[in-house]
Order: structure tokens, then C-alpha cells, then sequence
């Protein structure tokens, strides 16, 4: 099967690349700015915002499935309208498509959000997600968006660098004990997506771990798993900070969890030293 990653050269994208390969797949990637450090059968540069180019390359590869983990932040060119050009694509050439989206879509306002909750955000960021969550889903009936919350693993997510940095001494800043999520490691995430992919389920999904714990926790638990000083790791409460966002956002992923056979393990779980595993 040929699988089309968008945003392959991210965090995620190298991950699900890897795992497309293993599995026999032919996998195209894509990149914006340069390709990353994954090894798909081909790269393809595409930028979401420009529909003639996307066109063309959907035209050229004829995927049987793509895949988005593409990332513009706030951008809603890009962030909110790209995927929804995407998914139109896709809906063209009667292609599977699987969209991950973000726990940003709730305010935390219920805290407990399963798949039938409405989204209701409160920054740009999580308004540009929730826009292209409900314009996939119009456009692309049966494309498949599967909300996922702070991903970790192998050392190398954006959220581990920063506690390695806060621990050395080498950034400022404070890890907050009021900011809660449910962490899923890259491992079981890409291959939760592959697997939701391979079915023609279609709708909103749940795809976080277990264990709700603070952005603080969540430092010690790095820091324990690699053998640095937790004490070191500054507290604060974004409360008191300026920072917009939701606090305490906990996604249920237990619905989507009963019909996969990839286990989406607790933070709690992956990062216990004992069971760690450094990538080679």
C-alpha cells in the first residue's frame, strides 16, 4: 500500500514513517521547510496552503492512504484550512484519510472529554485544530480524526528537551503542577494510527494514554527515566502565569482503546526506568 504522510519530517511524521516502512508499505513523506531524519521511500515537498501543488502530488502518488501530522501552530492558513484542501484531495481520489488533531480543541472547562464531546477552545491555536477537525469531516465523510494529547518518547519530543534544559540549568522557566494532560508515547501512537487506518471507521477518536498528570509530574518522570536531578526541575502554576491555554484537559480514550489491539500505555507506564528502552 502506498501511504502519504503529510508533515513526515516532524516528531510524529518520523515515527509513522518508520512504521509504514516495517510494514511494507510504500511511504511518500512530506516535508515544508526540509526533509527530517526518516527514511521514506520518497520525499515530496508540499506546503497545505497552495492547492495546485497539493493537486499535483495526489495526482503523482495516488496514495491509497494519507495520513496528516502536519503541524502549522496557530496559522490558520495552514493549521485550519490546509487539512480541510487536504481532505478534499483525498475525498477526490476516494482515498482513506486519518487527521490528527489535538486535545487543544477543549477549553477544560468539563475537564473529562470523550469522543462526543463538542470542542470548545480557547486559543488560536485550538480554534485553528477544532476548524479543521469539522472541515475534514464535511468534506471527507469518511476520513477518520484522532485527538491526541502531549507526545513523548525516544528523548527526543520537544517536551523532554525541555526538562533535560530546565534540569542542566540551561533554560529558564518552571514546569506547572496545575497543567494536566494524558500523555501518549510516539510508539504506540503511530502504530494506534496505522492501525485505525487499516479500518474504515470513520469519525472522531481518542488516542491519548491513560494517566493524567501534570506538566510537573510528567518532568520528574523524564528525569527519573534519564537519570537527572528532578529537584532541579523549577515549579510554578499557570495559573498565575500570562499563558492562554486550558489547565486541566483529560482526553478518554477508552472507547477508541476497546476496538484497537495497540495498547496506549500510561506515562506513568512507558516512562519507568525500568522499562526503558533508549533508541538506537
Amino acid at each position: 500500500m502506498t501511504v502519504l504522510i503529510v508533515g513526515g519530517s516532524g516528531f510524529l511524521g518520523t515515527e509513522l514513517v518508520r512504521q509504514a516502512i516495517a510494514a511494507g508499505h510504500t511511504a511518500v513523506a512530506t516535508y515544508v521547510t526540509k526533509p527530517g531524519a526518516a527514511s521514506p521511500t520518497a520525499w515530496r515537498h508540499l506546503d497545505l496552503r497552495d492547492a495546485g501543488s497539493l493537486d499535483a502530488l495526489m495526482a503523482e502518488v495516488r496514495p491509497q492512504l494519507v495520513l496528516n501530522a502536519s503541524s502549522g501552530l496557530a496559522h490558520w492558513a495552514t493549521t485550519a484550512e490546509g487539512p480541510i484542501r487536504l481532505a478534499m484531495a483525498a475525498a477526490t481520489y476516494g482515498t482513506r484519510m486519518v487527521h490528527v488533531s489535538s486535545d487543544a480543541v477543549f477549553s477544560g472547562a468539563r475537564v473529562h472529554y470523550d469522543e462526543s464531546s463538542l470542542p470548545d477552545p480557547v486559543t488560536p491555536y485550538g480554534a485553528a485544530k477544532a476548524a479543521a477537525e469539522t472541515g475534514v469531516l464535511a468534506v471527507h465523510p469518511k476520513a477518520a480524526v484522532a485527538r491526541t494529547s502531549l507526545i513523548i518518547g525516544h528523548g527526543r519530543s520537544a517536551h523532554e528537551k525541555v526538562v533535560h534544559e530546565l534540569a542542566n540549568g540551561t533554560r529558564d522557566g518552571a514546569l506547572f503542577t496545575d497543567d494536566i494532560r494524558c500523555p501518549v508515547h510516539v510508539t504506540d501512537l503511530a502504530a494506534a494510527l496505522l492501525e485505525l487506518a487499516a479500518t474504515d471507521t470513520a469519525g472522531v477518536h481518542h488516542l491519548a494514554g491513560p494517566d493524567a498528570v501534570s506538566r510537573h509530574e510528567l518532568g520528574v518522570l523524564i528525569a527519573q527515566r534519564d537519570g537527572l536531578d528532578a529537584s532541579r526541575l523549577p515549579t510554578g502554576l499557570r495559573a498565575d502565569s500570562t499563558l492562554p491555554g486550558a489547565l486541566d484537559v483529560r482526553l478518554d480514550s477508552r472507547a477508541t482503546q476497546r476496538t484497537l489491539r495497540t495498547t496506549l500505555r500510561g506515562a506513568r507506564q512507558f516512562l519507568h526506568r525500568s522499562g526503558y528502552q533508549p533508541s538506537l
